[in-house]
Protein backbone atom coordinates (compact mmCIF):
# COMPACT_ATOMS: atom_id res chain seq x y z
CA UNK A 1 0.00 0.00 0.00
CA UNK A 2 1.35 3.43 -0.91
CA UNK A 3 0.72 5.73 2.03
CA UNK A 4 0.80 8.86 -0.13
CA UNK A 5 -2.24 7.71 -2.09
CA UNK A 6 -4.31 7.45 1.08
CA UNK A 7 -3.59 10.79 2.70
CA UNK A 8 -2.54 14.34 1.88
CA UNK A 9 -0.96 14.54 5.35
CA UNK A 10 2.68 13.40 5.50
CA UNK A 11 3.08 13.88 9.25
CA UNK A 12 1.17 14.63 12.43
CA UNK A 13 2.04 17.01 15.26
CA UNK A 14 1.82 15.47 18.72
CA UNK A 15 0.98 18.18 21.26
CA UNK A 16 1.95 15.85 24.10
CA UNK A 17 1.18 16.37 27.75
CA UNK A 18 -0.18 19.76 28.86
CA UNK A 19 3.05 20.68 30.64
CA UNK A 20 4.50 24.19 30.95
CA UNK A 21 7.92 24.72 29.32
CA UNK A 22 9.65 25.28 32.66
CA UNK A 23 8.34 21.90 33.88
CA UNK A 24 9.52 19.92 30.85
CA UNK A 25 12.80 18.90 32.45
CA UNK A 26 11.17 17.65 35.63
CA UNK A 27 8.55 15.59 33.81
CA UNK A 28 11.14 14.25 31.38
CA UNK A 29 13.27 12.95 34.27
CA UNK A 30 10.17 11.54 36.01
CA UNK A 31 8.87 9.61 32.99
CA UNK A 32 12.35 8.47 31.98
CA UNK A 33 12.87 7.03 35.47
CA UNK A 34 9.47 5.34 35.39
CA UNK A 35 10.13 3.88 31.94
CA UNK A 36 13.55 2.50 32.93
CA UNK A 37 12.02 1.03 36.09
CA UNK A 38 9.33 -0.63 33.96
CA UNK A 39 11.84 -2.17 31.56
CA UNK A 40 14.33 -3.33 34.20
CA UNK A 41 11.66 -4.58 36.60
CA UNK A 42 9.87 -6.68 33.98
CA UNK A 43 13.16 -7.97 32.55
CA UNK A 44 14.03 -9.11 36.07
CA UNK A 45 10.72 -10.99 36.28
CA UNK A 46 11.47 -12.76 32.98
CA UNK A 47 15.04 -13.57 34.09
CA UNK A 48 13.95 -15.02 37.44
CA UNK A 49 11.30 -17.20 35.82
CA UNK A 50 13.75 -18.48 33.23
CA UNK A 51 16.57 -19.24 35.69
CA UNK A 52 14.63 -20.82 38.59
CA UNK A 53 13.21 -24.31 37.81
CA UNK A 54 10.65 -23.90 40.62
CA UNK A 55 9.00 -21.16 38.58
CA UNK A 56 8.52 -23.32 35.49
CA UNK A 57 4.78 -23.61 36.08
CA UNK A 58 1.74 -22.36 34.13
CA UNK A 59 1.25 -19.37 36.42
CA UNK A 60 4.78 -18.06 35.84
CA UNK A 61 4.71 -18.99 32.16
CA UNK A 62 1.78 -16.59 31.79
CA UNK A 63 3.49 -14.02 33.99
CA UNK A 64 6.62 -14.02 31.80
CA UNK A 65 4.47 -13.21 28.77
CA UNK A 66 2.68 -10.47 30.72
CA UNK A 67 6.04 -8.96 31.70
CA UNK A 68 7.23 -8.98 28.08
CA UNK A 69 3.94 -7.40 26.99
CA UNK A 70 4.28 -4.66 29.61
CA UNK A 71 7.76 -3.78 28.32
CA UNK A 72 6.51 -3.69 24.74
CA UNK A 73 3.37 -1.72 25.61
CA UNK A 74 5.39 1.02 27.32
CA UNK A 75 7.99 1.07 24.55
CA UNK A 76 5.36 1.81 21.89
CA UNK A 77 4.64 5.33 23.18
CA UNK A 78 6.94 6.46 26.00
CA UNK A 79 10.30 6.73 24.12
CA UNK A 80 8.63 8.82 21.39
CA UNK A 81 6.98 11.00 24.04
CA UNK A 82 10.32 11.53 25.80
CA UNK A 83 12.04 12.40 22.53
CA UNK A 84 9.33 14.89 21.61
CA UNK A 85 9.63 16.55 25.02
CA UNK A 86 13.22 17.42 24.12
CA UNK A 87 12.56 18.71 20.59
CA UNK A 88 11.04 21.88 19.26
CA UNK A 89 9.14 20.07 16.49
CA UNK A 90 7.30 17.09 18.05
CA UNK A 91 6.16 15.43 14.85
CA UNK A 92 5.53 11.85 13.76
CA UNK A 93 5.34 10.68 10.16
CA UNK A 94 2.14 9.20 8.77
CA UNK A 95 3.48 5.60 8.48
CA UNK A 96 4.98 5.83 11.99
CA UNK A 97 1.66 7.05 13.36
CA UNK A 98 -0.25 4.16 11.79
CA UNK A 99 2.36 1.69 13.08
CA UNK A 100 2.22 3.17 16.57
CA UNK A 101 -1.57 2.84 16.58
CA UNK A 102 -1.28 -0.81 15.54
CA UNK A 103 1.21 -1.79 18.24
CA UNK A 104 -0.63 0.18 20.94
CA UNK A 105 -3.86 -1.73 20.20
CA UNK A 106 -1.97 -5.01 19.78
CA UNK A 107 -0.09 -5.01 23.09
CA UNK A 108 -3.04 -3.51 24.94
CA UNK A 109 -5.23 -6.40 23.77
CA UNK A 110 -2.57 -8.98 24.66
CA UNK A 111 -2.28 -7.50 28.17
CA UNK A 112 -6.03 -7.67 28.64
CA UNK A 113 -6.36 -11.25 27.37
CA UNK A 114 -3.41 -12.50 29.42
CA UNK A 115 -5.04 -11.19 32.60
CA UNK A 116 -8.12 -13.26 31.75
CA UNK A 117 -5.98 -16.36 31.03
CA UNK A 118 -4.20 -15.93 34.38
CA UNK A 119 -7.56 -15.61 36.14
CA UNK A 120 -8.63 -18.95 34.63
CA UNK A 121 -5.35 -20.49 35.82
CA UNK A 122 -6.04 -19.26 39.37
CA UNK A 123 -9.60 -20.62 39.17
CA UNK A 124 -8.32 -24.09 38.29
CA UNK A 125 -5.66 -23.93 41.03
CA UNK A 126 -8.23 -23.06 43.74
CA UNK A 127 -11.34 -24.90 42.61
CA UNK A 128 -9.75 -28.01 41.05
CA UNK A 129 -6.37 -28.41 42.79
CA UNK A 130 -6.17 -32.20 42.35
CA UNK A 131 -6.70 -31.90 38.60
CA UNK A 132 -4.59 -28.78 38.13
CA UNK A 133 -1.64 -30.47 36.41
CA UNK A 134 -4.00 -32.41 34.14
CA UNK A 135 -6.10 -29.39 33.11
CA UNK A 136 -3.29 -26.83 32.85
CA UNK A 137 -1.02 -29.03 30.77
CA UNK A 138 1.71 -27.49 28.64
CA UNK A 139 -0.25 -27.77 25.39
CA UNK A 140 -3.22 -25.84 26.80
CA UNK A 141 -0.98 -23.11 28.24
CA UNK A 142 0.76 -22.63 24.89
CA UNK A 143 -2.60 -22.61 23.12
CA UNK A 144 -4.04 -19.97 25.48
CA UNK A 145 -1.02 -17.69 25.06
CA UNK A 146 -0.84 -18.20 21.29
CA UNK A 147 -4.56 -17.53 21.04
CA UNK A 148 -4.15 -14.27 22.99
CA UNK A 149 -1.39 -13.09 20.65
CA UNK A 150 -3.22 -14.13 17.48
CA UNK A 151 -6.56 -12.61 18.51
CA UNK A 152 -4.81 -9.37 19.49
CA UNK A 153 -2.92 -9.31 16.20
CA UNK A 154 -6.15 -9.77 14.25
CA UNK A 155 -7.95 -7.05 16.20
CA UNK A 156 -5.11 -4.53 15.82
CA UNK A 157 -4.68 -5.35 12.15
CA UNK A 158 -8.38 -4.84 11.48
CA UNK A 159 -8.35 -1.41 13.15
CA UNK A 160 -5.21 -0.19 11.39
CA UNK A 161 -6.20 -1.47 7.93
CA UNK A 162 -9.48 0.42 8.21
CA UNK A 163 -7.59 3.46 9.53
CA UNK A 164 -5.21 3.35 6.57
CA UNK A 165 -8.19 3.67 4.19
CA UNK A 166 -9.14 7.06 5.62
CA UNK A 167 -8.08 10.43 4.25
CA UNK A 168 -6.59 13.22 6.37
CA UNK A 169 -6.85 16.70 4.95
CA UNK A 170 -5.86 19.95 6.62
CA UNK A 171 -5.86 19.31 10.37
CA UNK A 172 -2.87 17.20 11.45
CA UNK A 173 -2.61 18.20 15.13
CA UNK A 174 -3.08 15.39 17.67
CA UNK A 175 -3.83 16.64 21.18
CA UNK A 176 -2.20 13.62 22.78
CA UNK A 177 1.28 12.17 23.38
CA UNK A 178 0.79 9.36 20.86
CA UNK A 179 -1.37 8.46 17.87
CA UNK A 180 -4.66 7.64 19.57
CA UNK A 181 -7.19 5.87 17.35
CA UNK A 182 -10.26 7.87 18.52
CA UNK A 183 -8.45 11.17 17.92
CA UNK A 184 -7.28 10.08 14.46
CA UNK A 185 -10.86 9.21 13.56
CA UNK A 186 -11.94 12.70 14.61
CA UNK A 187 -9.22 14.27 12.44
CA UNK A 188 -10.17 12.27 9.36
CA UNK A 189 -12.20 13.93 6.61
CA UNK A 190 -13.60 10.54 5.52
CA UNK A 191 -16.64 8.64 6.71
CA UNK A 192 -15.58 6.81 9.90
CA UNK A 193 -18.84 5.01 10.71
CA UNK A 194 -17.37 1.60 9.81
CA UNK A 195 -14.30 2.25 11.99
CA UNK A 196 -16.49 3.21 14.94
CA UNK A 197 -18.66 0.13 14.51
CA UNK A 198 -15.56 -2.10 14.51
CA UNK A 199 -14.29 -0.38 17.67
CA UNK A 200 -17.49 -1.30 19.51
CA UNK A 201 -17.72 -4.86 18.20
CA UNK A 202 -14.03 -5.70 18.58
CA UNK A 203 -14.03 -4.02 21.99
CA UNK A 204 -16.68 -6.45 23.16
CA UNK A 205 -14.46 -9.37 22.17
CA UNK A 206 -11.10 -8.21 23.52
CA UNK A 207 -12.22 -6.14 26.54
CA UNK A 208 -15.69 -7.08 27.79
CA UNK A 209 -15.35 -10.84 27.25
CA UNK A 210 -12.00 -11.15 29.08
CA UNK A 211 -13.23 -8.94 31.92
CA UNK A 212 -16.37 -11.07 32.21
CA UNK A 213 -14.15 -14.16 32.32
CA UNK A 214 -12.15 -12.63 35.15
CA UNK A 215 -15.33 -11.86 37.11
CA UNK A 216 -16.66 -15.39 36.58
CA UNK A 217 -13.34 -16.93 37.63
CA UNK A 218 -13.11 -14.94 40.84
CA UNK A 219 -16.79 -15.41 41.52
CA UNK A 220 -16.26 -19.19 41.35
CA UNK A 221 -13.20 -18.89 43.59
CA UNK A 222 -15.19 -16.91 46.14
CA UNK A 223 -18.07 -19.41 46.04
CA UNK A 224 -15.62 -22.29 46.49
CA UNK A 225 -14.08 -20.68 49.56
CA UNK A 226 -17.47 -19.89 51.11
CA UNK A 227 -18.56 -23.53 50.80
CA UNK A 228 -15.83 -24.56 53.23
CA UNK A 229 -14.98 -21.37 55.14
CA UNK A 230 -11.67 -21.67 56.96
CA UNK A 231 -8.70 -19.45 57.71
CA UNK A 232 -6.42 -21.86 55.89
CA UNK A 233 -8.58 -21.75 52.75
CA UNK A 234 -8.72 -17.96 52.74
CA UNK A 235 -4.94 -17.71 53.26
CA UNK A 236 -4.34 -20.13 50.40
CA UNK A 237 -6.63 -18.16 48.10
CA UNK A 238 -4.94 -14.87 48.98
CA UNK A 239 -1.45 -16.29 48.48
CA UNK A 240 -2.48 -17.83 45.17
CA UNK A 241 -4.57 -14.99 43.76
CA UNK A 242 -3.41 -11.91 45.66
CA UNK A 243 -0.85 -10.63 43.16
CA UNK A 244 -3.03 -11.21 40.12
CA UNK A 245 -6.08 -9.68 41.79
CA UNK A 246 -4.02 -6.58 42.65
CA UNK A 247 -2.91 -6.17 39.03
CA UNK A 248 -6.46 -6.68 37.73
CA UNK A 249 -7.79 -4.12 40.23
CA UNK A 250 -5.15 -1.62 39.13
CA UNK A 251 -5.80 -2.23 35.42
CA UNK A 252 -9.59 -2.06 35.46
CA UNK A 253 -9.80 0.31 38.41
CA UNK A 254 -8.37 3.01 36.19
CA UNK A 255 -11.33 2.66 33.82
CA UNK A 256 -13.83 2.86 36.66
CA UNK A 257 -12.11 5.79 38.36
CA UNK A 258 -11.74 7.87 35.20
CA UNK A 259 -14.80 7.09 33.12
CA UNK A 260 -17.50 6.26 35.66
CA UNK A 261 -16.91 8.97 38.25
CA UNK A 262 -18.05 12.61 38.02
CA UNK A 263 -15.25 14.91 37.00
CA UNK A 264 -14.76 18.35 35.54
CA UNK A 265 -12.04 17.10 33.20
CA UNK A 266 -12.90 16.75 29.54
CA UNK A 267 -12.77 13.43 27.72
CA UNK A 268 -9.37 14.13 26.13
CA UNK A 269 -7.76 14.77 29.52
CA UNK A 270 -9.32 11.59 30.88
CA UNK A 271 -8.06 9.62 27.91
CA UNK A 272 -4.55 11.02 28.40
CA UNK A 273 -4.53 10.13 32.11
CA UNK A 274 -5.83 6.65 31.37
CA UNK A 275 -3.18 6.17 28.68
CA UNK A 276 -0.43 7.16 31.10
CA UNK A 277 -1.79 4.68 33.63
CA UNK A 278 -1.91 1.84 31.10
CA UNK A 279 1.38 2.52 29.35
CA UNK A 280 3.70 3.44 32.22
CA UNK A 281 2.19 3.33 35.72
CA UNK A 282 0.60 -0.14 35.67
CA UNK A 283 3.50 -1.85 33.81
CA UNK A 284 5.92 -0.25 36.28
CA UNK A 285 3.98 -1.44 39.36
CA UNK A 286 3.36 -5.01 38.13
CA UNK A 287 6.89 -6.29 38.92
CA UNK A 288 6.71 -4.82 42.43
CA UNK A 289 3.30 -6.38 43.03
CA UNK A 290 4.41 -9.84 41.89
CA UNK A 291 7.77 -9.61 43.69
CA UNK A 292 6.56 -8.26 47.03
CA UNK A 293 3.38 -10.34 47.32
CA UNK A 294 4.78 -13.63 46.02
CA UNK A 295 6.97 -15.89 48.15
CA UNK A 296 8.22 -17.88 45.16
CA UNK A 297 9.39 -14.74 43.37
CA UNK A 298 11.08 -13.42 46.51
CA UNK A 299 12.77 -16.79 46.99
CA UNK A 300 13.99 -16.82 43.38
CA UNK A 301 15.32 -13.28 43.74
CA UNK A 302 17.14 -14.17 46.96
CA UNK A 303 18.64 -17.24 45.28
CA UNK A 304 19.83 -15.14 42.34
CA UNK A 305 21.39 -12.51 44.62
CA UNK A 306 23.18 -15.13 46.71
CA UNK A 307 24.53 -16.78 43.59
CA UNK A 308 25.81 -13.46 42.23
CA UNK A 309 27.40 -12.49 45.56
CA UNK A 310 29.05 -15.80 46.45
CA UNK A 311 29.79 -17.15 42.98
CA UNK A 312 33.59 -17.24 42.59
CA UNK A 313 35.07 -15.26 39.74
Amino acid sequence: MRWQNRSTVSEFLLLGLPVRPEQQGMFFALFLGMYLTTVLGNLLIILLIRLDPRLHTPMYFFLSHLAFTDISFSSVTIPKMLMNMQTQHPSISYPECISQTYFYIFFGCVDNLLLAVMAYDRYVAICHPLRYTIIMRKELCVLLVAGSWMLSCGSALLHTLLLAQLSFCADNTISHFFCSLPILLKLSCSNTSLNEMVIYTAGAVVVICPFSGILVSYGSIGASILKVPSTRGIDKALSTCGSHLSVVSLFYGTIVALYFSPSSSNSNEKDMIASLMYTIVTPMLNPFIYSLRNRDMKGAMGKLLRREIFLPN
